[in-house]
């Protein structure tokens, strides 16, 4: 659902902070991810490089069946009637009209040596409610394939269980850093770097979790602290990055 601000889905944000507005696209939407009358992780969308700006979820990984259904968002298209996310048999508005202000499938169909790299991923959801939540394309970005089924895969499915092991509750915002340049003759972009912020609390004391940036042409990742990352984000967006509230450790 595209709503006027991250106000009215605040609980996938550690005390309700988000990233500050350096991150922000000229032409952005803010979308609670809903699914089955329910939110499920929040997603900053840049309409016009119809890609992700990042996704922010709560870490809680579960067995729960993956779906195989991809979704769209009506609301993204300011043309569209308001209503949940749903399948475009489900609504009456035409490709042409989704595909000014998003990607869609077709775009993903011929890529060669990418992705459909997800900032939040089915595999960090418990249900299958919030699992099928994360399969739409306003959650999806052009990924190196080398890296998203190798490195990339081992922080999701290895480093991610290992850093937080302990932690009650773990926040994570994972983004991506638009590039110069585009697949799907132009429509789509191709981003220069992707990260992952994850941010862990033990009852309600703040501590480390694990922090990873990497660029989108190699299969290599590296470990930063948070401080660590905010600067590289400062150096790639060319102004002062905050991603989570103050009282989250910076080295």
């Amino acid at each position: 659902v595209v709503v006027n601000s991250f106000a009215s889905c605040p609980q996938f944000f550690y005390a309700g902070t988000i990233p500050n507005d350096v991150l922000n696209p000229k032409n952005p939407a803010w979308i609670c991810q809903c699914f089955s009358h329910s939110y499920h992780y929040a997603t900053l969308y840049d309409r016009d490089r119809r890609i992700p700006v990042y996704s922010a979820y709560k870490y809680q990984p579960g067995d729960a069946k993956r779906p195989h259904s991809w979704f769209v968002e009506p609301q993204v298209a300011s043309s569209c009637v308001p209503g949940l996310r749903c399948t475009c048999k489900q609504h009456k508005f035409t490709l042409d009209q989704i595909k000014e202000s998003q990607a869609v499938l077709d775009d993903y169909k011929q890529l060669k040596g990418l992705d459909r790299g997800y900032l939040s991923p089915n595999g960090h959801q418990n249900s299958r409610e919030s699992k099928t939540a994360t399969f739409t394309l306003t959650n999806i970005v052009p990924q190196d394939s080398s890296l998203n089924q190798g490195q990339w895969n081992i922080y999701e499915s290895k480093t991610m269980p290992t850093k937080t092991q302990g932690c009650t509750t773990t926040y994570v915002i994972t983004g991506a850093v638009p590039g110069n340049n585009y697949v799907a003759e132009w429509r789509v972009n191709r981003p220069s770097h992707i990260w992952s912020a994850a941010f862990c609390l033990v009852g309600t004391k703040p501590t480390k979790a694990c922090r990873i940036i990497a660029e989108n042409d190699k299969n290599q990742v590296e470990n930063l602290s948070l401080g660590e990352l905010e600067e590289r984000l400062n150096n790639l967006y060319k102004g002062t990055v905050s991603l989570f509230n103050n009282d989250c450790p910076r080295k």
